[in-house]
């Protein structure tokens, strides 16, 4: 398949796809940074929030509540938020991140090391950032898309992204501030990127128990879909039905395998 580029893409069609091979409860949604703040605040039907916030609390107003949202560093909590994004520099003090030292780590060398490990996106080119549902097409197009699913629903994807072009995906796990694992990684690199939400994106974010989190570029996903359109032809799609853990396999692998 020869890959779209992200302008020409059907983001609403890439939506009604997705949502019709996974079943997915949760709306995909769009991120984009923004050089001038400028460009984030002329976005039809930008909303800008009036308190402090996580940027978990912000994904999650486009992705639980479908609205479109923009903000800048200062509408953000902290520096750990805003360095996973560009926005605020990860100088020597955000590096040593004390503040972590007795709560997510024992030490403080271990907390140097959690931040040193963290994917982000370098400071210093952007002012803003927005999120938007991927169907309302007002990021035009988006940086990265994000992707809550089951794990049934995210291997199935991953299976898509695999089925041509193979690649064997070797992803991280950072422990907290898990985003940066997510969209950090994915907009940082540009490759498909997933995540275990962490306590913050579960805790302020309300990401569900059952959830994980896939960020990829719009290309990506619509790789993704045809690959999965293509699995489901051969019998391969969501919901995955149990097979019996006391059944004989031959009759079910047969179904798949009989004529190879």
């Amino acid at each position: 398949m020869q890959q779209q580029s992200a302008d020409s893409i059907d983001l609403a069609g890439l939506v009604a796809d997705l949502n019709g091979l996974l079943r997915l409860k949760t709306t995909v949604i769009g991120m984009k940074l923004f050089v001038r703040a400028a460009d984030m605040e002329a976005i039809p039907k930008i909303r800008r929030p009036n308190a402090i916030h996580t940027t978990d609390q912000i994904v999650s107003m486009a992705s639980r509540l479908g609205w479109t949202v923009g903000i800048t560093a200062d509408d953000l909590v902290g520096a750990q938020c805003r360095a996973v994004i560009g926005l605020a520099p990860q100088d020597e003090k955000w590096l040593a991140g004390e503040s972590y030292v007795g709560v997510w780590h024992g030490t403080a060398e271990d907390a140097r090391k959690r931040q040193e490990a963290l994917d982000v996106v370098p400071f210093g080119r952007y002012q803003a950032l927005a999120v938007s549902p991927l169907a309302s097409g007002r990021l035009n197009p988006p940086d990265i898309c994000l992707v809550y699913a089951t794990p049934g629903q995210m291997i199935i994807l991953i299976n898509g992204l695999q089925y041509t072009g193979y690649k064997k995906f070797e992803w991280g796990v950072v422990g907290e501030t898990a985003c940066a694992d997510s969209w950090g990684r994915a907009l940082k690199t540009g490759e498909p990127s997933l995540s275990l939400p962490c306590y913050a994106e579960r805790r302020y974010g309300g990401v569900p128990d059952e959830e994980m989190l896939m960020a990829l570029k719009p290309t990506h996903l619509a790789k993704a879909i045809e690959g999965m359109k293509a699995l489901a032809k051969n019998g391969m799609r969501y919901p995955i039905p149990p097979y019996g853990i006391q059944s004989d396999v031959r009759a079910g692998m047969g179904v798949s395998y009989a004529k190879k």
